[in-house]
């Protein structure tokens, strides 16, 4: 074990975590020049195209006689659980920094994550090479966070490799080797993913003891019993090794096709063991619930084993499944945030050709009942009746916004009208300083962090964390169309902008509606009471128009006539609602 290092590149968004995991690669002869390319570990399409990282990648690489198993991790907020799986599986970190920008949000967050942890945090300064770079004051910032001496924070620029050899050396010196924890097989999941010709890949980090090629295993939370079929390590590609030891990260293939028994966070032990679980991992909360649907009624078995092989490599997806009078049968969704649902989307289109269609993102809610039952409200339609409810909560998130000092007046402004509640405020220098709030999760899930990248000239960086569920005041809106109500189209509003939502919608609906025989009435109502309404005029078929020449008063005959036929089929009609109608209504922007 002496001979092993596992480590984690956490950084901000941007601040080159791929870049620098790549000279590593390069450096250490990892992957010949000739095979190198941009973003090495990011094995997507999209996180190429993107420039960021979604998931997790493991590689192991060789220096100063060593063994170094580095795992790259993502840097926007929604992946924070892929950092907090990273980091349970390595002794120690490197917290990288941008010398243009200097530490951002996600920076703290990732750091404070590592700390709670106890690993050995090894501050570096990426993008020396950059002419705006200022590496004096980036010192001073990450002196101030870290409590560190000057001399013990690296600088590299990632991009031409200077520095990069420096920093291996110190991976070596400064982080500890794994520790014995027991002479027992004890091996953390911390990660998998679903491969088309060897099925379910199982991500390891063993804890204790040693599992090899044949052995008889166990997953100890679902109990689930099977052999290994292959083990090995990241090169970053698969290499078959016939086994891993105490101390390293690996991959496992096993008899299992299950694609539920595999759970990130389980332990695996030999079958005939009783050996002690690992600690795991927190159960994830979802913070953003959406329905998502297949565009073609008949795909919907092809949808639900998508979701299945996504959940595999992403651990905080929640799912279940879901009908709709208007888009059929698909699923109710949970995600940590309005990126993790965007990158859901386009992988399922890509990686499976599903065309899908996603209702408007909500967030979770606890209704507490006067008979003291409580019940998590994730879809307009299961709330209940309001003579049945004491009271409602919503989800409240800290928020921390970093931003150069001059954007302070129109960040806070724009921040309170959006419900939020200042906490206080920290200078991390001269120029740059900490905002920070509790807001409703409902207020940031559209828009919220273009309009903050706006206000601050593209400046400030946003981190959040969930707070709290505090009592709130929201109220069901049912929209009728010819007087019926729209099931698909009720949604969930606070009281005090039930109004404005409410007028949006039907001026929407009237918009794009197509026009009936008779004279549609479009209405949202909050417990039967109208608070908005419009009228879509009729289709008018000209009565008259054979009639040529005679008396006046048969023209009015027949128009009188049309007229109360018209109004007897608004008092029955049935109003066809088009899919267009739904998409356009259930998207806030529209």
């Amino acid at each position: 074990m002496e001979e092993i290092r596992n480590f984690c590149i956490i950084a901000h968004i941007d601040h080159g975590k791929s870049t620098l995991a790549d000279r590593m690669l390069e450096i250490t002869g990892t992957v010949e020049k000739r095979k190198m390319k941009d973003q090495m570990l990011d094995q997507m399409d999209l996180e190429r195209e993107r420039g960021i990282t979604i998931k997790l990648q493991p590689a192991r690489m060789d220096w100063a006689g060593k063994i170094l198993n580095l795992i790259d991790t993502p840097g926007h907020v929604d992946f924070s659980y892929e950092v907090s799986r990273s980091l349970a599986a390595v002794e120690g970190a490197l917290l990288l920094v941008d010398a243009t920008q200097g530490i951002e949000a996600q920076t703290l967050a990732n750091l404070y994550l590592a700390l709670e942890q106890n690993l050995d945090i090894i501050p570096v300064i990426n993008k020396i090479d950059l002419p705006a770079a200022d590496v004096e004051k980036v010192s001073r910032e990450i002196i101030n966070l870290l409590g560190c001496q000057a001399e013990e924070i690296l600088s590299v620029s990632a991009k031409t490799g200077q520095g990069v050899a420096q920093v291996l050396d110190a991976i070596v010196e400064r982080v500890k080797a794994p520790q014995k924890i027991s002479d027992d097989l004890q091996a953390l999941v911390f990660d998998s993913t679903y491969d088309e010709f060897r099925g379910v890949v199982i991500y390891i980090r063993v804890f204790g003891g040693q599992i090899k090629k044949g052995d008889k295993i166990r997953f100890v939370a679902s109990n689930e019993p099977t052999e290994v079929l292959d083990v090995g390590y990241f090169k970053p590609h698969w290499v078959s090794s016939g086994g891993l030891k105490n101390g390293e990260i690996g991959y496992l293939i096993t008899s299992v096709r299950n694609l539920e028994k595999a759970q990130v966070g389980d332990t695996i032990i030999f079958a005939d063991r009783t050996t002690k679980a690992l600690a795991g991992y927190k159960q994830i909360k979802p913070m953003v619930y959406a329905g998502i649907f297949p565009q073609e009624g008949s795909e919907y078995q092809k949808l639900r084993e998508a979701i299945l092989k996504l959940k595999l490599s992403d651990a905080s997806l929640i799912f279940e499944p879901a009908s709709s009078p208007a888009l059929g049968f698909g699923f109710r969704c949970g995600f940590l945030g309005l990126l993790h649902l965007e990158i859901f989307q386009e992988r399922i289109s890509r990686e499976f050709n599903l065309k899908l269609i996603v209702t408007t993102p909500t967030v979770a809610y606890n209704i507490y009942l006067n008979n003291g039952d409580k019940e998590v409200l994730t879809t307009p339609a299961e709330m209940p009746d309001v003579t049945k409810i004491h009271h409602i909560e919503e989800p409240y998130m800290h928020i921390e916004v970093i931003t150069p000092k001059e954007h302070m007046g129109g960040l806070m402004e724009y921040v309170i009208s959006q419900r939020g509640i200042p906490k206080d405020t920290e200078y991390i220098n001269d120029t740059r300083m900490i905002l920070r709030f509790d807001i409703p999760l409902a207020s940031i899930l559209v828009d919220f962090y273009d309009n903050i990248k706006s206000i601050s000239s593209g400046y400030a960086s946003l981190n959040y964390d969930f707070a709290d569920y505090r009592e709130c005041d929201i109220v069901k809106m049912d929209i009728l169309v010819a007087e019926n109500i729209v099931e698909a189209l009720t949604s969930l509003v606070y009281k005090d902008e039930a109004h404005k939502v409410g007028k949006r919608i039907v001026n929407k609906l009237k918009e794009v509606l197509p026009k009936q025989q008779f004279v549609l009435k479009l209405q949202a109502a909050v417990g039967g009471k109208i608070i908005a309404g419009e009228k879509l005029s009729a289709l008018r078929k000209d009565v008259t128009a054979k009639l040529y020449g005679g008396d006046v008063t048969r023209k009015r005959k027949l128009l009188e006539k049309q007229k109360k036929g018209k109004k007897r089929m608004a008092q029955g009609g049935k109003v066809e609602i088009p899919q267009e109608a739904y998409l356009a209504v259930l998207r806030k922007d529209s």
